[in-house]
């Protein structure tokens, strides 16, 4: 097949492959998209032959995804999800927001990147009235009744609701210089159960840190903890005056690492990302005031 060809069958089977993921079996795609088993197989046959490419393997009682395939299906599966989106916006293209408009947001996230976002909105969108609740604990969005909760995370827990990333950091291992005059300096991240730890206890397990190995192969390191705290901006205040060793977005203590009040450790391992994702409930029937934020949002944050 010629690059032409390729070009011109882009999209072929990109849908029926996401269905095939999202309900786990050829069969259950089959049920809900109104084909057979064997159409169903016949696309996905296709179109890992078009991109010479092996996404999924397939036994008689499972089915999963190949390395590649993971990958493949993450972006199909945004380009799926910005389709509707694009369809959707044409349905509510002369429906203006208004109503209350409640936000959950982390403090630092909010305070370094959504100001003036916020405000553009509120300019744009006089009939919408916001309650934003700056806070770094992990809010229910349902349960608290929010409409849209914006959530930073190296780890997305898997769930029914809707997730859609608007912007990605580094996550560093820092100290003060007094800090490491007094205690040293870890060489391996392995060495930090020999120091004392700032965690940040909003997470599963404050005490268990991951990171990538030399050959980018994960690995979770136990640290040793001095201090616990729900406030990645006491982490930091308790890191600059020199009592231990945190682990923070760089979005949050950038000007610390600029300014030299900070040391990176471990900077020859690769760093984690941290993603922040905009979560809300159903994509289907989104209100104007949140589909409209979130168009803003992303369109304003720094690495869009």
């Amino acid at each position: 097949m010629t690059a032409n060809e390729k070009q011109t069958k882009l999209f072929e089977g990109v849908v029926i492959f996401t269905q095939v993921v999202n309900c786990g079996s050829f069969s259950a795609a089959a049920e809900l998209t109104g084909h057979s088993n064997s159409y169903i197989s016949k696309e996905i046959n296709k179109l890992e032959s078009r991109l010479s490419l092996r996404l999924l393997n397939r036994t008689t009682r499972s089915l999963s995804l190949t390395p590649d395939g993971k990958i493949y299906f993450e972006h199909c599966q945004q380009m799926v999800f910005d389709a509707q989106d694009a369809l959707a916006s044409l349905n509510q293209s002369n429906v203006q927001p208004k109503g209350i408009f409640r936000i959950s947001c982390p403090v630092d996230f909010a305070q370094g990147y959504l100001e003036k976002v916020l405000s553009e909105y509120m300019t744009l969108y006089s009939d919408v009235q916001l309650e934003l609740d700056l806070n770094d604990r992990h809010v229910d969005l349902v349960q608290d009744g929010f409409d849209l909760v914006i959530r930073a995370t190296t780890q997305l827990e898997e769930s029914s609701l809707i997730c859609r990333k608007i912007y990605s950091s580094k996550a560093y291992t820092v100290a003060s210089k007094e800090y490491l005059q007094r205690f040293g300096k870890p060489n391996k991240p392995q060495q930090l159960s020999e120091h004392n730890c700032i965690c940040y206890s909003n997470l599963k397990n404050p005490k268990r840190w991951p990171y990538k190995d030399l050959n980018g192969k994960n690995i979770y390191v136990d640290v040793t903890s001095k201090m616990q705290c729900n406030s990645s901006q006491m982490e930091l205040a308790m890191t600059l005056a020199g009592h231990g060793i945190c682990r923070l977005p760089e979005f949050i203590m950038k000007k610390a690492i600029v300014n030299s009040s900070l040391e990176i450790l471990f900077e020859e391992y690769p760093e984690i990302e941290v993603n922040v994702y905009a979560i809300y409930p159903s994509r289907k029937h989104l209100s104007p005031k949140v589909r409209c934020f979130i168009d803003l949002l992303i369109a304003r944050m720094p690495n869009s």
